[in-house]
C-alpha cells in the first residue's frame, strides 16, 4: 500500500519542501495555466565593452536555455552559493516530473487492481480508478493547492487516440461486416433519436422548471442532447472486456460507441453553430444533414490514404526493422490529427487506417515488429484509458458546479428513458431482417450497456462561457450521468449477465477445422449467389478479395511476400521439425534421411521415456497454417472461370469433391480434375437430389422467397434428369 500512495503524496508535499514553487497545476492539464516571466537581465552601458546583450523576452526564452540571475555584467558580484553545484530548481522539470508521477500513479493503481482479486471481482477498474482521482483531487485541495482539470485539447489529441488505435487495428473484421447494418442503425438512427428525444424532454422541463431554467433555450437543449446521447467507447471497453460478453454483444456496443462519433461531431458543431445565429434557414439544415456525410465519409477516406501510405511504406523497412513500428503509430496518429483539422471525425480516420493498413503491414514487418505493435498499444491504451478515468475523478473535484435537483434528476431520468426506448424500437426493427435474431436477453444488454464516460465531458467543457452560460450546469449534469452509468450499470451488468445467463466469450482461438469449414462455407454461399443471380455480400467480398490479391498486394507487399507459401512444402517442412523432435526425444520413429549426424548423436537409447511426447504446433505456426489453408481455399473458386466446362455430378466427383477418396479425382469429359467450389456445390445439390424428388423440390421452392426459390425449382429437375436419375448428368 505504501508504493501505491507514494506518487500523490509527493504531489501534495513537494509544495512544501520546494518554498516559494509551491505545486501548481499542470499547465497541459490545468484550464488556466499559470505563466512566469523571467525578470531582464541587467546589462552595462550602451557604449560599454562588457555590456550584455538586451533582455531577452518570453517568446525567446526556453525552460532548458534559460539564463540564470546571477550572471552578471560589470561590476556586480557573482552570487555565492553554500554548495557550487546542488541547488533546487523544481520549474525547470516541473512540468515532465508532475506527468511522470501521473502516469506512475496510474500504472500503481491498475496494479494494485489486479493484485486484489477480491476487489476486480465485485468494482469495475473505471469505478476504482474514478475513486482513487476523487481522492487525489480532493487530496490537493485540502492542502490547499488547485487541482489539474482535463484539459478537452489534452484529453482527444494526446489520451484518446491510443485507444481508439488499439481498438482499430486489431477490430474483429469478420464479426465487424457481418453486423455493420445493425451497427449503423444502432449508431446512427439511435443517436439522432437519444439526441433529440432528451433535447426535446429536456427544453420542456427547462419550461415548466421554474425561473433558474426558462432562460436555457431549444438549441442549448438540443446542444445538450447531443452531448450526453453518444456511448463512449472508453467505457464499453473498460466494462465489457472485464465481464467477458459473446462476440456480438461486444460488437453491436463497441461498434455503436465507435460509429456514433460523427453523428456526435456534426450535431454537436451544428448546434453550436445554430446557436450563434439569428435565424435558422431550412438551406441551414440541408446543409447540416449533408455535413453528417461529409464528416463520416471524409473521416474514412483520409484513414483509407494513410492507412495505404503506411502499408506501402513499410514495404521498404526489410533493412531497417527498428522503425517499422513507429511508421504505424505516426501515420496512425496523422490521420487523426489530419481529420481533426478539417472537423471531420476523427475516431473514424484512425479506425479506417488501422482496418486497412495491418494485414498489409503485417505481411512485411518482421515478428518482432509485430510483437512491438502489439503490445506498446496494449500499454500505451491502458495507460490512456487509466489517466482519463483518474482525471474525471480530480475533475470532478476541481471543477466549478451547479447544481440544480430538477435538471440533473430529469437529465438522468431520460437518458435511461430514451436508451430503453431505442434499443426496443430499433431491435424490432431490425430483427425483421436478421437471421439470427437479436433475443430479449441481447436487447436488455445492449440498452444496460450504454455507458456514457470521458468524451461526453470533454465536448461539454469546451463550450464557451460567452454563448452558454449554463455550462457549469451542463457539466454537473453530465458528471452525475456519467457516475450513475459507470458504478451502477458497470458494477451491476456482470451480476446481471449471470444471471440471465448469457453466452459468454470464448476464451480459446477457433481450430484449424473451424477455420476451414468457415471459409468453405464463405465460398459455398458465394457459388450459391452466383448461380442465383442474386449479388449478396458473399458476393461483394469474393470481388474485393479477388481484386486484392490481384492487384493490390502486387503493390503493397514487398517481393516474394505477396505470394503465399504452398501448402505441401510447408507440410514437409513440419513434418521434417517434427521427425527431428521426436527422435531426439527419444522415439522410436523412422529417422529421416535428411536428419543431420548432430540430431542423431543427441539420440540417448537410455532415457526412454515411458509415454512418447507429441510436440505441440506453436501459435505462430498455427496461424501460417490457417492463412495457407484460407488462401488454398479462394484459388480453387479462381479455376472455375478459368475453365468453363462442367463437372459430372457422379460417385466418383461426389465422393472427390466432399474428399472423402483423396486417390481419386473426379474429372470431366476432357480429363481435366474437377475440384471447384462449384464442384462442392453439385457434391451438395446430387445429395440433395437424392432426398427429394422433383415435386418435392417445387413444393419446397414455394416455401422459400425470392431467386433462391427459383433456383431450388430449376436445378434439381435438371439433377434428377428426365429419367428420374441424377448420376451422370451435368449439374
Amino acid at each position: 500500500m505504501a508504493a501505491l500512495l507514494l506518487p500523490w503524496v509527493l504531489l501534495v508535499l513537494l509544495g512544501s519542501l520546494l518554498p516559494g514553487q509551491g505545486l501548481q497545476a499542470n499547465p497541459m492539464l490545468a484550464s488556466e495555466p499559470s505563466r512566469r516571466h523571467p525578470a531582464p537581465l541587467p546589462g552595462g552601458e550602451p557604449g560599454g565593452i562588457t555590456a550584455a546583450p538586451p533582455p531577452a523576452t518570453a517568446q525567446e526564452m526556453h525552460p532548458l536555455n534559460k539564463q540564470a540571475a546571477n550572471h552578471s555584467g560589470e561590476g556586480h558580484q557573482k552570487h555565492r552559493k553554500a554548495f557550487p553545484v546542488l541547488d533546487i530548481d523544481y520549474d525547470r522539470i516541473r512540468i515532465p516530473f508532475e506527468i511522470s508521477l501521473w502516469i506512475l500513479l496510474a500504472c500503481l493503481m491498475k496494479l494494485g487492481f489486479h493484485v486484489i482479486p477480491s476487489v476486480s471481482n465485485i468494482v469495475p477498474e473505471s469505478c476504482l480508478l474514478i475513486v482513487v482521482g476523487l481522492l487525489v483531487g480532493g487530496l490537493i485541495k485540502g492542502v490547499g493547492e488547485k487541482p489539474p482539470i482535463l484539459r478537452s485539447e489534452i484529453f482527444f489529441l494526446f489520451l484518446l487516440p491510443p485507444i481508439i488505435l488499439d481498438a482499430g487495428y486489431f477490430l474483429p473484421l469478420r464479426q465487424f461486416t457481418e453486423n455493420l447494418g445493425t451497427i449503423l442503425i444502432f449508431a446512427v438512427v439511435g443517436t439522432l433519436w437519444n439526441a433529440f428525444f432528451l433535447g426535446g424532454l429536456m427544453y420542456a422541463v427547462c419550461q415548466i422548471g421554474g425561473s433558474g431554467l426558462n432562460h436555457i433555450g431549444l438549441l442549448a437543449n438540443l446542444l445538450f442532447g447531443s452531448i450526453i446521447s453518444a456511448v463512449d467507447p472508453v467505457a464499453v471497453l473498460a466494462v465489457f472486456e472485464e465481464i467477458h460478453i459473446n462476440e456480438l454483444l461486444h460488437i453491436l456496443v463497441f461498434g455503436e460507441s465507435l460509429l456514433n462519433d460523427a453523428v456526435t461531431v456534426v450535431l454537436y458543431h451544428l448546434f453550436e453553430e445554430f446557436a450563434n445565429f439569428e435565424q435558422v434557414t431550412i438551406i441551414d439544415i440541408i446543409l447540416g444533414f449533408l455535413s453528417f456525410f461529409v464528416v463520416s465519409l471524409g473521416g474514412v477516406f483520409v484513414g483509407v490514404i494513410y492507412g495505404l501510405v503506411a502499408a506501402f511504406t513499410s514495404r521498404f523497412t526489410s533493412h531497417i526493422r527498428v522503425i517499422e513500428p513507429l511508421f504505424v503509430f505516426l501515420y496512425s496518429y496523422m490521420a487523426y490529427l489530419s481529420a481533426e483539422l478539417f472537423h471531420l471525425s476523427g475516431i473514424m480516420a484512425l479506425i479506417a487506417s488501422g482496418v486497412v493498413m495491418r494485414p498489409y503491414v503485417e505481411a512485411n514487418i518482421s515478428h518482432k515488429s509485430h510483437t512491438t505493435i502489439k503490445y506498446f498499444l496494449k500499454m500505451w491504451s491502458s495507460v490512456s484509458e487509466t489517466l482519463i478515468f483518474i482525471f474525471l475523478g480530480v475533475s470532478t473535484v476541481a471543477g466549478q458546479h451547479y447544481w440544480n435537483w430538477t435538471f440533473v434528476i430529469s437529465t438522468l431520468l431520460f437518458c435511461l428513458i430514451a436508451r430503453v426506448l431505442g434499443v426496443l424500437v430499433l431491435t424490432w426493427f431490425i430483427n425483421k431482417f436478421r437471421i439470427v435474431k437479436l433475443t430479449p436477453k441481447d436487447q436488455f444488454i445492449i440498452a444496460y450497456g450504454g455507458l456514457r464516460g470521458a468524451i461526453a465531458f470533454s465536448l461539454c467543457y469546451l463550450l464557451d462561457y460567452e454563448h452558454f452560460d449554463m455550462r457549469d450546469m451542463f457539466l454537473t449534469a453530465i458528471i452525475t450521468v456519467i457516475f450513475f452509468t459507470v458504478f451502477v450499470q458497470g458494477m451491476t451488468i456482470r451480476p446481471l449477465v449471470d444471471l440471465l445467463a448469457v453466452k459468454k466469450k470464448q476464451e480459446t482461438k477457433r481450430s484449424i477445422n473451424e477455420e476451414i469449414h468457415t471459409q468453405f462455407l464463405d465460398h459455398l454461399l458465394t457459388g450459391i449467389e452466383d448461380i442465383c443471380g442474386h449479388y449478396g455480400h458473399h458476393h461483394w467480398k469474393d470481388k474485393l478479395n479477388r481484386f486484392n490479391k490481384k492487384y493490390v498486394k502486387k503493390c503493397l507487399i514487398a517481393g516474394e511476400r505477396s505470394k503465399e507459401p504452398q501448402l505441401i512444402a510447408f507440410y514437409h517442412k513440419m513434418e521434417m521439425k517434427q521427425a527431428i523432435e521426436l527422435v531426439e526425444s527419444g522415439g522410436l520413429g523412422k529417422i529421416p534421411s535428411a536428419v543431420s549426424t548432430v540430431s542423431i548423436q543427441n539420440i540417448n537409447p537410455k532415457n526412454v521415456p515411458v509415454e512418447r511426447v507429441i510436440p505441440v504446433l506453436s501459435k505462430d505456426k498455427e496461424e501460417e497454417i490457417r492463412k495457407i489453408l484460407r488462401n488454398n481455399l479462394q484459388k480453387t473458386r479462381q479455376r472455375v472461370r478459368r475453365d468453363p466446362a462442367r463437372c459430372l455430378c457422379t460417385p466418383r466427383a461426389l465422393f472427390a469433391s466432399l474428399g472423402v477418396a483423396s486417390t481419386t479425382s473426379a474429372r470431366n469429359p476432357q480429363g481435366q480434375v474437377c475440384v471447384s467450389p462449384r464442384a462442392s456445390l453439385s457434391s451438395a445439390l446430387c445429395v440433395l437430389s437424392l432426398a427429394f424428388s422433383p415435386q418435392e423440390a417445387f413444393s419446397l421452392g414455394t416455401m422459400l422467397r425470392g431467386k433462391l426459390a427459383c433456383w431450388l425449382s430449376l436445378v434439381f429437375k435438371p439433377l434428377l434428369g428426365h429419367g428420374g436419375s441424377g448420376w451422370g448428368t451435368p449439374c
